[in-house]
């Protein structure tokens, strides 16, 4: 028998939160492919460009899920941690990419995280970051785990700047991807959560402000798609 769909909410208690992306764990690449329009692929090449993974660097992929995006730095060279707090991401992430043999894959939240100072070349999130019901504490814990000079890339869905753009993805987001998402998804109720996250998340300044706050310099960050989603980059000061 199948277990009962769960939906995580705007509160963001992170059993609920983990519980939702466990089941839809399986269909979760095909569901994001359908949803994006295959745009899902050029926003990880993006992402991968944004870090600059290095032969011998070690980089912290939180949030990492289905560990595409950590297999697309690992393919670099790089030594990957491939981290999430929902234990069904992390063995479908296993099932799919265990073989790489430069991705470890470790179960972890974002605002507490196992590791100690400066461990990171690098650390990145994609999608993950509107999740955590703290995200200025998590964005300061990816400072303490990132080496003085490491670098911070996020990518998450954003707000378009132009209103005509932002009108469309409103609609689509709110009209559209449900019916995707029940289509090709394995639980419909955790998209109507990811329309919702999406329309109250902030703004690319807003985010662009915590990264400060939190202590990461030299903060920027580049629309991707007339803003439906941004790259945010920081540093650590040296």
């Amino acid at each position: 028998m199948n277990a009962e769909p769960n939906r995580a909410d705007l509160g963001k208690d992170p059993g609920r939160v983990s519980g939702m992306f466990d089941q839809v764990a399986a269909r979760y690449d095909a569901a994001n492919i359908a949803m994006t329009v295959g745009l899902d692929g050029a926003w990880r090449r993006a992402t991968t460009r944004a870090v600059a993974p290095q032969p011998g660097e070690r980089i912290l992929d939180i949030a990492a899920g289905t560990a595409k995006s950590s297999a697309s730095l690992a393919r670099r060279g790089a030594e990957v941690v491939a981290a999430d707090f929902s234990p069904g991401m992390l063995a479908e992430g296993q099932r799919r990419h265990g073989d790489i043999r430069n991705i470890s894959f470790v179960h972890a939240d974002a605002m507490d995280l196992p590791f100690g100072d400066a461990e990171f070349d690098a650390v990145t999130m994609s999608y993950g970051l509107r999740n955590v019901s703290d995200p200025r504490r998590a964005l300061s814990e990816f400072l303490r785990v990132t080496k003085p000079g490491g670098r911070l890339v996020i990518n998450e869905f954003s707000t378009p700047p132009n209103r005509f753009v932002r009108g469309f993805y409103r609609f689509y987001n709110a009209r559209v991807l449900p019916v995707v998402a029940r289509t090709v998804g394995s639980n419909g109720d955790a998209y109507d959560y990811l329309n919702e996250s999406i329309a109250a998340w902030p703004d690319q300044a807003t985010l662009a402000g915590w990264l400060r706050e939190a202590g990461w310099t030299d903060v920027a960050y580049r629309n991707l798609t007339f803003g439906m989603v941004a790259l945010h980059r920081g540093t650590k000061r040296a």
